[in-house]
């Protein structure tokens, strides 16, 4: 193999592909790149056996072929070299030599049949949306899947596709998040993507209106964005019913600037850290909101106006939940719906219903 390309090319689809490589394996090929040639380009590949990424770059080839480097390796080396060209020639005992102004590196590659071949999607269902909507939406979403593997299918994003909408609910057992689109969609079909995957397509998705295609299979999803193609497996299991979580009423109802609460929380959350934690206390009444919180090193109090109606109710919140769901819906003001103080907050947009997220208080003792 012989090949010629642009370094800045080369290393922005060595960065990307690299992340969904194999940090430490039983099987070296799984902890490398594999780079083929075809006709004027080559392709990278990464995979670790849940998640492959692979894309295309412009290349001169001399001589067709393939070789598995050392992901890491190859990586610090494409990022270091000197000159704007770089070529990679490969022997057959699969030495590769890397070229680029003065400097020039020898390693050793592994066989291209080593690598195991990326899943191929049957039966697939094909939707087309926006880069700029389905970034919007992972990112409004993502914030709430569950970290432990409790329960494995909440360590993804459940997908709900109707007609001509799109929904995507995320669960952690202590607050949720919801939100949804229209979209080109004919049947109806959910689906859950692991929250590794869809931070990664995160990544590379645009902040422009262009649309990607996404296939769905019985077992795996492909999202093509652009020249990147990434491929995961879907996580099996009984998701919680995210519906029946939802209270259907609300006793009070609060319109707030999202930035003053955030401010707010931000600094009487100054006292809490990873050994003094407690919980952030919200007085909702009188058209204000009192924030308070006290540790062992002290007691900060703020407030804020609010246009509230209803009745008055005194919560207490996990600040780092409560922050994540201020932070998460890209307005100016908020609604937030509450029904007693041991009832999730609702957390929805001023105007509509294109998210909702829910934050579970947490029981607060009294301060007597």
């Amino acid at each position: 193999m012989k090949i010629t390309c642009s370094r800045q090319q080369l290393n922005d689809a060595v960065l990307n592909v690299q992340r969904a490589v194999s940090s430490k394996s039983s099987v070296p090929a799984l902890e490398g790149i594999l780079i083929k040639t075809q006709e004027n380009e080559i392709t990278l590949c990464g995979y670790d056996l849940e998640l492959g990424m692979t894309t295309k770059i412009e290349a001169s080839v001399e001589e067709k072929g393939s070789v598995i480097l050392s992901a890491r390796l190859f990586g610090d080396i494409v990022r270091r070299l000197p000159a704007d060209m770089v070529s990679v020639s490969v022997d057959p005992k699969n030495i590769t030599t890397i070229k680029s102004g003065p400097a020039e590196f020898s390693i050793v590659g592994i066989p291209a049949e080593e690598y195991p071949e990326l899943p191929t999607i049957t039966g697939e269902t094909s939707i087309k949306i926006a880069h700029n909507v389905l970034k919007s939406m992972i990112r409004q979403t993502i914030f709430a899947v569950a970290e432990s593997d409790a329960k494995p299918v909440h360590t993804g994003t459940l997908f709900e596709l109707g007609k001509n909408k799109i929904r995507l609910i995320s669960v952690d057992g202590y607050r949720l998040a919801l939100r949804e689109e229209t979209a080109k969609c004919e049947e109806e079909i959910t689906f859950v993507v692991p929250g590794k995957t869809l931070s990664e397509v995160l990544k590379l998705l645009e902040d422009d209106d262009t649309e990607l295609e996404i296939l769905i299979g019985r077992r795996h999803i492909l999202f093509q964005i652009g020249s990147y193609c990434v491929i995961s497996r879907l996580l099996e299991g009984e998701f919680l019913d995210y519906k029946a979580a939802i209270p259907a009423s609300s006793t009070s109802e609060v319109i707030v600037s999202t930035r003053s609460f955030i401010n707010s929380v931000e600094r009487v959350s100054l006292l809490i850290t990873d050994r003094l934690k407690s919980p952030v206390r919200c007085q909702f009444e009188d058209n204000e909101i009192r924030v308070s919180c006290s540790t062992a090193i002290g007691r900060a109090n703020d407030q804020l106006d609010a246009n509230i109606t209803g009745s008055n109710v005194e919560m207490g919140f996990n600040n780092r939940y409560l922050l994540d769901a201020l932070r998460n819906t890209e307005g100016d003001e908020v609604k937030i719906q509450l029904n007693g103080a041991l009832s999730p907050m609702k957390v929805l947009p001023r105007e509509g219903d294109a998210f909702l997220f829910l934050v579970l208080p947490v029981r607060l003792k009294n301060e007597n």
